[in-house]
């Protein structure tokens, strides 16, 4: 596929189905802070989509609306409205009770739903992610919430009894942190926000929550159901770039939780800027390099299948993507021959197309780094296997498949984030386990094979260099109840959804001890339901 081949994938206005057209943008002159929609007349930022769009002055890209540029003293301002809510912990929103806390999330839920597909559509023109996709990512999200709230409640159900130990009376149940900073990824711009900011609120947290640059539209039809499914304050939303707002939200010191789905490098320099460290919660979904190892015993047509799904899903742009892959030189050939097969059935196009694999790249940078790592690659004796790989027009890549790929080379380090392939051949077992020890990401690694000996010596090697071993499947998030977290610069805490409830709070004690005075006491609270804490209250 030629230059002129991706040019012609663009398309015309009329050529864009209707139901899924942005005709006139979406213009936000509006922002959620202390349960108002306050209006902004300050400056705005445009939004591009990646999709270019044939006119007669020839190719333009399509703006789809704008949203407010916020400076340091309107962050301070949402910063100071969610501290006020939050109120040392005796704001509406901890003091209610997990029920009343569950039905206003439940409220919210329902709102949310009902913007499926105002949300689903800006999905696909924000960030070029398929109409498929940006469903699925809708539809997930919801699934989360449920989940979420049902976790709860077994949380609480088993936290309604005392516990009676050497003369202590006690009951343990989890309390909010305070006031959360959370910040998502432009690839699951919801799904990955919502993975924290939910459990976060629905544990009594308030939060300031800023969009990520590339998504930030498609949560302007979500605010007014904040607004109306919260208390004043509980959840506040922040505009504007990240180097202007951020620094002066975290250098309050009224931060008490970051959460951010992003750069390692980004994430150690908010922490930095905190004047008490040790007072920072962190929860952190950061870098990741999964390696693929493809070994000798490998069933190929298996391998070459979740490779592929797991290195070009979504273009690449998936922080558990496959992002290197060794392969054993008694299989090498074939495997980049299947490869190379397989690539060039991917069918490229834009969002709503039936069948579309590869979309429009939403970084606008990212091409041009993109070929940067191809041409340093094949400068070092790497060979781009497939036809057409990296060759690539305005925001469309087609991708590229490189092998022998080898340590002198960027791609080896750098994580690419797009639709480039490296491919390493290897005879010894222990040079992709020498990888994984010497890498400085630990989140993932896919191990196929059939040998039981070899399969296990690989298991006891990664699982204490990544969070998770994948055997003969791609590396993954899902299902969400499993724990979702990494090693060295790939994570801090744990977003599944129990564990992430359990990250959001911390365990509280209330005891006393075991007289018949203090039982007497703690009888009338319970029984009068004076305390929304201690309480035997069940949730079913």
């Amino acid at each position: 596929m030629n230059t002129s081949q991706l040019e012609n994938l663009f398309p015309a206005e009329v050529d864009i189905p209707a139901e899924y057209n942005i005709t006139e943008p979406i213009e936000q002159r509006e922002y959620l802070v202390n349960g108002e929609m306050r209006q902004w007349t300050g400056k705005t930022q445009d939004v591009w989509s990646p999709v270019y769009v044939k006119t007669e002055k020839g190719l333009e890209q399509k703006r789809i609306g704008s949203y407010p540029i916020t400076d340091a003293p309107d962050a301070i301002e949402v910063l100071y409205a969610a501290v006020k809510a939050y109120n040392n912990g005796r704001g509406e929103w901890p003091s209610m009770s997990v029920k009343q806390r569950i039905e206003c999330v439940e409220r919210f839920t329902q709102k949310m739903i009902q913007k499926r597909d105002e949300v689903v559509k800006l999905l696909m023109w924000e960030i070029g992610k398929s109409l498929g996709d940006s469903q699925k990512e809708f539809d997930r999200t919801v699934q989360y919430i449920y989940d979420t709230i049902d976790a709860l409640k077994d949380i609480d159900r088993n936290s309604s009894t005392f516990l009676i130990e050497e003369g202590i009376i006690g009951q343990v149940r989890r309390s909010p942190l305070g006031v959360v900073l959370c910040m998502g990824p432009f690839n699951y711009p919801l799904n990955e926000t919502f993975t924290t900011l939910i459990p976060a609120l629905i544990m009594g947290n308030t939060l300031l929550f800023k969009p990520p640059k590339h998504g930030t539209l498609l949560h302007y039809p979500l605010l007014e159901a904040f607004r109306d499914s919260f208390p004043a304050g509980v959840i506040n939303t922040v505009y504007g770039r990240g180097n202007s707002v951020i620094p002066s939200l975290m250098e309050s010191g009224k931060i008490d939780v970051l959460t951010l789905i992003g750069s390692s490098k980004v994430a150690d320099k908010l922490k930095k800027m905190h004047p008490k460290v040790n007072r920072l919660r962190a929860i952190l979904g950061l870098d990741a390099k999964n390696a693929a190892i493809v070994t000798e015993s490998s069933d190929l047509e298996l391998a070459v299948k979740e490779c592929m799904l797991g290195s070009l899903s979504f273009n690449g742009q998936r922080c558990t993507a496959l992002k290197i892959m060794f392969v054993h030189d008694t299989l090498i050939e074939k495997f980049n021959q299947r490869m190379a097969e397989e690539i060039g059935k991917l069918k490229l196009g834009l969002m709503w197309e039936k069948g579309v694999n590869i979309t429009p790249l939403p970084e606008p940078n990212k091409p041009a780094y993109l070929k940067e790592l191809i041409e340093d690659a094949k400068l070092h004796g790497a060979k781009v296997i497939n036809e057409n790989g990296g060759e690539s027009f305005k925001s469309f890549v087609f991708p590229a498949l490189l092998s022998p790929v080898t340590s002198q080379m960027k791609i080896w380090h750098e994580e690419q984030f797009g639709p480039v392939v490296p491919v390493v051949p290897f005879n010894n077992i222990e040079e992709p386990i020498e990888y994984i020890t010497n890498s400085s990401h630990g989140q993932q690694v896919s191990i196929f094979g059939t040998d039981v000996n070899q399969i296990s010596e690989l298991i006891d090697a990664a699982v204490n260099q990544v969070s998770r071993v994948n055997i003969n499947a791609q590396c993954q998030r899902g299902p969400d109840t499993f724990p979702f977290t990494g090693r060295k610069d790939s994570a801090e805490g744990t977003l599944s959804v129990t564990a992430a409830l359990r990250s959001f709070s911390i365990r509280t004690v209330v005891a006393t001890k075991q007289t018949a005075e203090n039982k007497a006491l703690v009888n009338q609270i319970v029984e009068n339901q004076e305390s929304n804490f201690l309480s035997t209250r069940f949730i079913l």
